[in-house]
């Protein structure tokens, strides 16, 4: 039942709107003063405070600003009854935080709508503190799952970059969490209750990506017929993550930096510098300094970047998480879903664990999600899961075989080389494409005579 305080000096004023709104099914209290009503205000929040604007000691402005210096969240909404010389005051309230204002004498009908506009108003208020909360909760440093001591020191790193402004360049393949990551800085930041926008640089046309970054002014191009404010600027006083960085386009590079370094964007077609504060975060799957080698990435860009760099495993580098993860999938889905499968039979778990997961977190979500979709069961079991995992190879094991046959171990071979080649030549690397360990892949490659030479340096 939603609740409503009534303030008014006049008992009969009171009586009458109790019953009214009695009548249409609130719950109503009473104060006869600003005092009496903040007393009751701190005991028991209403949703809702109906107060005269004309009151001994304390009216009804100086009540409005006593309940906002009481940090209620969400603060109850204000509406305000006025006689009609006093209109200009509470418009004045109005601007001051009041939802709106009656005159008297009250119509009933204008009443009670008024009443329901503030309250749908208060139900909005309270789901978009719902969806905050959640996201708060969602990504929040403890929701970041692993146990494995690489996922300790990411989450160290997380816990110790979060309250600064630093810029921070996060590394990792594809499907590793780096944007999970980055949410997790914003909303562990004195930034959190400002925008999060995130863009991939890759997936937007190099024409497009400055507009979308810095805005543009009428006439910048054909067809911007109006202004539009850029990422960057609509993004003040939050984040903004830049999600492979490393395919953002070499002319626009030095706008970037001077975004960094002085907080200054000019929208294209704009002759005006416009401030903004914002902290950028950046993410790539490539090698930076090799891009730097080529020509392709400026070098003092990537230092301006890296402040603080965080690099997050593979998921065949951090197995003893994959059961962690698997559950927390398992349980949103069968949110999502309405299924109520308990867990993972052992060898479905197993399989899990033993797969290399190219796809990382991203694949092992999805392979969850498919499984919870189709299975009937109470628990996922292996021929739930193992189809999928298996079609991830079909390409190997759709080999023809000649009616001469094959050298198995030249077919071997050359695999191995070709994961090498993959692998840029780290033997550890190569091992985990095949499915192998790493003394097995080098005992093998020594074997073929494929000679320490091709392979890197630094393996390990």
């Amino acid at each position: 039942m939603r609740e409503i305080l009534v303030v008014d000096d006049e008992p009969k004023q009171r009586a009458i709107l109790k019953t009214i709104l009695a009548e249409e099914g609130y719950r109503v209290y009473e104060a006869s003063n600003g005092k009496e009503a903040l007393k009751l205000i701190k005991e028991r929040p209403p949703e809702l405070v109906l107060t005269d604007l004309k009151m001994p000691d304390m009216d009804g402005i100086q009540l409005l600003k006593s309940i906002k210096e009481l940090g209620i969240t969400p603060e109850p909404a204000i509406l305000l009854m006025t006689a009609y010389g006093t209109i200009p005051s509470a418009v004045e309230a109005i601007k001051n935080g009041a939802f709106d204002y009656l005159t008297k004498p009250l119509d009933r009908d204008t009443l009670l709508v008024k009443i329901r506009q503030a309250l749908d108003r208060q139900d909005l208020l309270k789901e978009n503190i719902r969806l905050r909360n959640t996201l708060y909760e969602r990504f929040s440093i403890e929701g970041i799952i692993g146990r494995s001591e690489a996922m300790k020191r990411v989450i160290e790193a997380v816990k110790k970059v979060a309250p600064t402004n630093a810029t921070v360049l996060i590394l990792g393949e594809s499907g590793t969490g780096k944007e999970l990551i980055a949410r997790a800085i914003h909303y562990n930041s004195l930034r959190r209750e400002g925008p999060f926008t995130a863009i991939n640089c890759a997936s937007i046309p190099d024409n497009l990506l400055e507009s979308e970054l810095f805005g543009y002014e009428p006439g910048a191009f054909t067809g911007a017929n109006t202004r539009k404010k850029g990422l960057f600027e609509s993004s003040h006083m939050g984040t903004v993550f830049l999600d492979e960085i490393g395919d953002m386009p070499a002319a626009l590079q030095p706008k970037l930096l001077r975004v960094l370094q002085d907080g200054e964007v000019r929208r294209l077609g704009g002759k005006e510098t416009i401030k903004v504060d914002i902290r950028v975060l950046a993410a790539t799957n490539q090698d930076i300094e090799e891009l730097i080698d080529k020509g392709q990435f400026r070098e003092d860009l990537y230092y301006r970047l890296k402040v603080v760099t965080i690099k997050l495993p593979p998921l065949r580098e951090r197995r003893e998480d994959i059961p962690l993860l698997a559950e927390y999938f398992l349980k949103r889905y069968n949110e999502e879903f309405g299924k109520r499968i308990k867990g993972f039979d052992r060898e479905a778990l197993q399989l899990l664990v033993n797969y290399h997961w190219p796809g990382n977190i991203r694949q092992l979500e999805s392979v969850i999600e498919r499984a919870v979709i189709m299975s009937d069961a109470d628990i996922i079991r292996v021929q739930d899961i193992e189809d999928e995992l298996v079609m991830r190879k079909k390409g190997i094991l759709d080999i023809d075989i000649p009616d001469e046959g094959i050298v198995f171990e030249e077919l071997e071979k050359e695999l191995m080389k070709k994961a090498m080649k993959k692998a840029n030549n780290v033997v550890k690397k190569a091992a985990e494409l095949l499915g192998m360990s790493y003394k097995t892949f080098w005992y093998r490659w020594e074997k073929f005579g494929l000679g320490k030479e091709e392979t890197a340096e630094k393996d390990i």
